[in-house]
C-alpha cells in the first residue's frame, strides 16, 4: 500500500470521488455536495485556515486502486486558548481492511506529531461542529445534510487503534404523534405568556436585521469555547443567501428580551431527500432536478441545524418557546411528518431533559473520539 499526499488537481478530484465508489452498494448513503467538501479545503472560503493547517492523503492498494482517504489538521488558536496540544483528523473513508485503516491513522498521527501536537480528536471537521462531526455508531439510516455517515465497521477500527470516546452526540426526532403537546405546552407557556419576551420567525425581506441578530447571539453564546472563531456578518449573509432555496421562513425562530436578541433556532427542510438524487453535483441539470424534487418530491422532514441562547438568558425557558413556535409552524406545512432536532452532546443533560419532555426519540448516535500519542 502507498500513501500519497493530496496536492495535484487529479488527486483532489479523487479525494472527492472516492466515497462514491465505497458506498455504491449502500442504499442509505447520500453523497454530500462536492462544493461543501471543497469549501472545507479552500483557504479562501474556510476561515479556519487563518489559524491552522491541513494535510490530506489518499491510500492506494498495491495494484494502484484507491482504497482510503483521510485529512489531518490543527487550529493554533484552539491550542493556545485551551492549553491542549490537540489536532484533528476527519474525512476518513476506507475499505473494510484494518491494516489500511491503521495506516491512515498513523499518517495523521505522524503528521500532527511533526507539528508538535500530542493528541488528535476525530473524526471531526476543520471548521464548525455543525457539520462533518463525529462517527456514526447507531441509526445507520436517513443521514442528514452535512452529517457524517459511515459503515458500522469504522467503530471497530477507531477503538482497536486506541481512540477513546470523548463525548457522545445524540440526534433526536419528534413526530406529530409523539409530540407531548400537553406537557411541553405547559412548560413553554410560562415564557410565551411573559411580555418581557417575544419570538419572531425569520423574514428574508429583513435579512440584514436577522443576520445581525444571529451574529450577536452566536458571538455571545459561543465565546466561551476554546475553538471559538467570531462570526461575521459577511459569513452569515453568504450562508443565508446560499440557503434560500431550502429555507422556510417560519422554520427559523429568534427569541428576544425586549429588542435584545437572546436566542435562535435554525431549521431547514431535509434537503438530503433531494440531494440523494444529485450524486454530489450542483450543475445545471442537477439544479433542475433540485427544483423538481423540492417542489414536487414531498419532503416530509425538517431538520434543526443550530440552537443557541446567550448565557444570561439560558435556563429561563426561551428554548421551549422557540421549539413551540417552530412546532406550530411545522403543522402548517402539510407534507412535514417529523422534525429532526440538532444533535446534543452527553455533556448537556438539560437539553436532553428538554427533548425528553418534548416527546423526542433518539434516532442516531455519533461518537467524537480522542487519541493520545
Amino acid at each position: 500500500m502507498e500513501i500519497v499526499e493530496v496536492i495535484s488537481a487529479q488527486n483532489h478530484k479523487a479525494f472527492i470521488k472516492f466515497p462514491h465508489q465505497l458506498y455504491k452498494n449502500d442504499a442509505e448513503w447520500v453523497a454530500p455536495l462536492n462544493q461543501d467538501i471543497e469549501e472545507v479545503f479552500d483557504p479562501k472560503q474556510n476561515p479556519f485556515y487563518k489559524n491552522g493547517e491541513v494535510c490530506r492523503w489518499l491510500l492506494f492498494s498495491n495494484d494502484g486502486k484507491i482504497i482510503g482517504r483521510v485529512a489531518a489538521f490543527y487550529n493554533q488558536k484552539y491550542i493556545e486558548q485551551s492549553g491542549n496540544k490537540t489536532g484533528g483528523m476527519g474525512f476518513f473513508e476506507c475499505i473494510n481492511d484494518k491494516e489500511a485503516a491503521f495506516l491512515l491513522f498513523d499518517t495523521c498521527k505522524n503528521w500532527l506529531k511533526s507539528k508538535g501536537l500530542t493528541s488528535m480528536d476525530g473524526p471531526i471537521n476543520f471548521g464548525e461542529k455543525d457539520r462533518f462531526w463525529g462517527l456514526m455508531v447507531k441509526g445507520f439510516k436517513n443521514p442528514s445534510y452535512l452529517e457524517n455517515y459511515n459503515p458500522p465497521y469504522y467503530q471497530e477500527f477507531f477503538e482497536s487503534y486506541g481512540f477513546t470516546k470523548l463525548y457522545e452526540q445524540s440526534t433526536s426526532e419528534v413526530t406529530e404523534e409523539g409530540f407531548n403537546r400537553e406537557r411541553f405546552g405547559r412548560i413553554a407557556s410560562r415564557v410565551l405568556n411573559n411580555p418581557a419576551y417575544k419570538f419572531e420567525h425569520y423574514r428574508d425581506d429583513d435579512i440584514n436585521k436577522f443576520a445581525a441578530d444571529f451574529v450577536s447571539i452566536y458571538n455571545q453564546g459561543w465565546a466561551h469555547r476554546p475553538d471559538f472563531t467570531p462570526m461575521t456578518m459577511e459569513r452569515v449573509m453568504l450562508t443565508l443567501k446560499a440557503l434560500r432555496p431550502i429555507l422556510r421562513e417560519d422554520l427559523i425562530w429568534f427569541a428576544y428580551h425586549g429588542d435584545e436578541p437572546a436566542g435562535f433556532y435554525i431549521n431547514t427542510i431535509d434537503v438530503n431527500q433531494i440531494f440523494k438524487h444529485l450524486r454530489g453535483k450542483m450543475n445545471l441539470w442537477a439544479k433542475v432536478k433540485f427544483l423538481w424534487y423540492r417542489n414536487f418530491g414531498r419532503i416530509d422532514r425538517a431538520r434543526g441545524i443550530v440552537f443557541g441562547v446567550i448565557p444570561k438568558y439560558q435556563n429561563l425557558g426561551l428554548e421551549t418557546g422557540m421549539i413551540m413556535k417552530f412546532h406550530e409552524a411545522v403543522l402548517k406545512h402539510k407534507h412535514l411528518r417529523s422534525s429532526e432536532l440538532s444533535w446534543i452532546g452527553d455533556f448537556n443533560p438539560k437539553m436532553h431533559s428538554l427533548f425528553e419532555a418534548l416527546g423526542a426519540k433518539t434516532t442516531k448516535v455519533h461518537f467524537t473520539y480522542s487519541y493520545k500519542f
